[in-house]
């Protein structure tokens, strides 16, 4: 054991200068690009900008609307009797448990064909999902609170209620065609 750490040092000993003298070797090229860089005239730093004063704002118009009130863009015209009677009158059930078909966006679900069984029409619904869903008259499908209220071999037909905008709900009638 004695004679192998003896026999390490001194392979070290004896490789040391030979791999530190390779080190030294081919820095010609570098010195010559340092002396190069040396001779060239110093480079201009341009001096730092000066900075204009900051000068405080202070909002003075206390007499304007408040920008974080909701505002009522309606035609001040109108009877506000009638624009709460419209606004109150129709309004998505927030309260139903939502059905499967709510989940997707209306132009991703296909109607795929329909079937009739014990005289009721189900239509075949395909989601992205890679699911087929069946409904009919009365289901839900879609974002917008889509009811369906008719169901036949090439077209489903819905009433969404959807936002107007100014508060209120309107319905809109949409309809999913089949697609072959």
């Amino acid at each position: 054991m004695i004679g192998l750490n003896r026999y390490i040092r001194l392979s070290i000993i004896v490789a040391a200068p030979v791999v530190l003298a390779g080190c030294g070797e081919g820095l010609g090229d570098l010195q010559q690009y340092v002396q190069q860089i040396r001779s060239q005239p110093p480079g201009r730093i341009e001096p730092i900008p000066e900075f204009q004063p900051y000068q405080n704002f202070e909002y003075t118009s206390h007499d304007l609307r408040d920008p974080f009130k909701l505002v009522d863009f309606r035609r001040p015209e109108e009877n506000p009797e009638e624009i709460e009677l419209a606004s109150s009158s129709l309004r998505p059930d927030i309260d139903r448990v939502k059905e499967p078909l709510e989940d997707f966006p209306l132009d991703t679900l296909r109607l795929k064909g329909s079937v009739t069984k014990d005289g009721i029409k189900w239509g075949l619904i395909f989601a992205p999902d890679n699911t087929v869903h069946r409904v009919l008259e009365g289901n839900y499908m879609g974002q917008n609170h889509g009811r369906i209220i008719s169901v036949r071999d090439e077209i489903i037909e819905l009433t969404e209620i959807v936002p107007d905008g100014l508060g209120n709900y309107i319905e809109r009638s949409s309809a999913v065609a089949l697609i072959e």
